[in-house]
């Protein structure tokens, strides 16, 4: 399959109840897709493409990738796996799609809105999400999550990547400074903790470390699984 014929290669299920306070962000990542990694390479070079394969140790078969983005964690997906990718944004998903041939996991992309995922409840082993929380309101947060929780089952895994408040006071500092930038590019925050918010969606904390300064892994199993 060439690169052109993967691009159009993605299930276009569009979830129609979209809450109102995602238009925003929709608007954003429509307006900044063709840009997004050239404007992204300096993060993804010097942090992120070192730690994105810790979101897949040790996982196999169906898994969900939850903010699949131009999908750069495409190429680290376990080989053999069915990995369905999601993502609120078309263009993403085109530029996603790109890089579907990159990988030795079976790749499926559908746009669909995180907070009302279109799956059967413990229809995945896993999820994993890289940098997608905290460009999300609180309240679209832990619905997102429940989602998560829900379509994993009892006992499944959901394994994040995410900013996290600085572990001392010049990245803290540096990091206000780099926030208005950060909003307006990406509409994230810098200083938020997913982890606080887990219980909250019946997830209980199995695992989590700084893998850089500024950026948690965390995971996560049900309550009760």
């Amino acid at each position: 399959m060439s690169a052109s014929e993967a691009a159009d290669a993605v299930d276009n299920l569009y979830v129609s109840c979209m809450p109102n306070s995602q238009e925003p962000a929709l608007r954003a990542y429509q307006r900044i897709a063709p840009f997004y990694d050239l404007i992204d390479l300096p993060f993804e070079l010097g942090r992120y493409r070192s730690i994105r394969p810790l979101l897949f140790e040790g996982l196999s078969g169906r898994l969900l990738d939850a903010g699949v983005g131009t999908g750069r964690n495409v190429a680290f997906y376990p080989s053999g796996s069915d990995v369905v990718g999601v993502d609120l944004s078309p263009a993403m998903l085109k530029r996603a799609a790109r890089r579907r041939t990159k990988s030795g996991a079976n790749v499926r992309l559908m746009q669909m809105n995180l907070a009302e995922l279109a799956f059967a409840d413990g229809y995945f082993d896993a999820a994993v999400a890289s940098f997608v929380f905290c460009t999300m309101p609180e309240e679209e947060r832990l619905a997102a999550l429940r989602e998560l929780r829900r379509v994993v089952g009892p006992s499944g895994r959901v394994r994040l990547l995410e900013y996290a408040p600085a572990q001392t006071r010049f990245r803290r500092a540096l990091a206000r400074i780099w926030q208005p930038w950060v909003s307006w590019a990406f509409g994230a925050r810098l200083d938020q903790d997913i982890e606080l918010e887990l219980s909250k969606a019946s997830l209980r904390v199995t695992g989590s470390r700084y893998v850089t300064s500024t950026i948690k892994l965390v995971e996560a199993t049900p309550v009760g699984g």
